[in-house]
């Protein structure tokens, strides 16, 4: 499939044509849809590309609360992260779950009452409000810019808290080291122009601290002729799966025991001469038993359960509420 994928994209680029695009987790299930004929049912909006603005809700108050996996469960497969590190198979793993979530709100009221910088609805199938940007190129320059490291804003001291946790630290320096390598295999003099920077993002009435990185690296002239090449080589994205790439991807699949489908996927578009994306995470999955949020954290060796538990559950909420 993603041979098929790499040759669409390829063809829209050297024609430079505007598209849309949105590719899952396994790169299995995909649409790459022209801007000029794209369908109602599919909204999205990216920071550089704001179609669907935000709009207050005019339905009644939202009400919501979600069941998450339970901890004995969750701690089952978190030693089983920890046992493939301890055995070399894996450095680092995001492990994620799927959460019910009861919501009074349709996923397309969802996408236009939250301001995010990358959102996507596809109506009565799922709706996320990324902070994250996967890739962004203009001017013959690739950007990626990696999130790992999440704390709750209205600690005491918290950007210096999570500045100076060890843990945090060494899990954003293997993304990094991941990114830059992967840049790497598609544009030259790579380099890391910022460490570990805060931003402020809000999770509904709180307030969370996300650190991240900006990695650059400088792609060749008419690199449109391979937008193909580019984003399937740097596919699935690395701060969602773990180090080693291949490997991890596997025992995710293995040890999470359900299908993430377009969750930690990627959508974007690209608009004849640039391109910018998000990562598909703060998602809404909607399933004939009801509304699915899936979440979850990267697990190194120095993770604690109970902590990253507590990670996956904060990172359940609606925007707005």
């Amino acid at each position: 499939m993603s041979v098929k994928l790499r040759q669409l994209l390829n063809r829209y680029g050297r024609a430079r044509r505007p598209i849309f695009f949105m590719i899952d987790f396994t790169l299995e299930n995909y649409r790459v849809i022209p801007l000029d004929v794209m369908p109602d049912e599919i909204l999205f909006s990216c920071e550089t590309y704001p179609m669907h603005r935000s709009r207050p809700l005019t339905s009644p108050p939202p009400l919501y609360h979600y069941r998450a996996i339970d901890f004995a469960s969750y701690q089952k497969a978190f030693n089983e992260v920890i046992r493939n590190i301890e055995a070399g198979n894996t450095y680092l793993l995001n492990l994620t779950f799927a959460s019910k979530l009861w919501l009074n709100l349709s996923l397309e009221e969802i996408f236009y009452a939250t301001d995010a910088k990358f959102k996507l609805c596809v109506k009565e199938r799922f709706v996320c409000f990324s902070p994250e940007r996967f890739v962004k190129i203009s001017n013959n320059r690739i950007f990626t810019y990696p999130m790992k490291g999440t704390i709750d804003a209205t600690l005491p001291n918290a950007k210096a808290t999570i500045l100076a946790d060890q843990k945090e630290m060494a899990e954003h320096v293997m993304v990094v080291d991941l990114l830059r390598n992967d840049l790497a295999m598609v544009s030259k003099q790579v380099r890391v122009d910022r460490f570990r920077y805060i931003d402020e993002i809000c999770a509904g009435s709180r307030k969370l601290l996300q650190v991240s990185s900006e990695i650059s690296g400088v792609l060749k002239k008419n690199w449109q002729e391979r937008l193909g090449d580019i984003l399937v080589t740097l596919l699935p994205a690395g701060s969602i799966t773990g180090t080693p790439k291949k490997k991890t991807t596997e025992l995710i699949r293995k040890i999470e025991g359900y299908e993430r489908g377009y969750f930690t996927g990627i959508f974007g578009y690209f608009d004849g001469e640039n391109l910018d994306s998000g990562v598909m995470i703060r998602f809404i999955e909607q399933t004939e038993e009801g509304y699915l949020y899936k979440s979850g954290g990267g697990i190194t060796i120095d993770s604690n359960a109970a902590s990253e538990y507590n990670e996956l559950m904060e990172k359940i909420y609606v925007p707005f509420l």
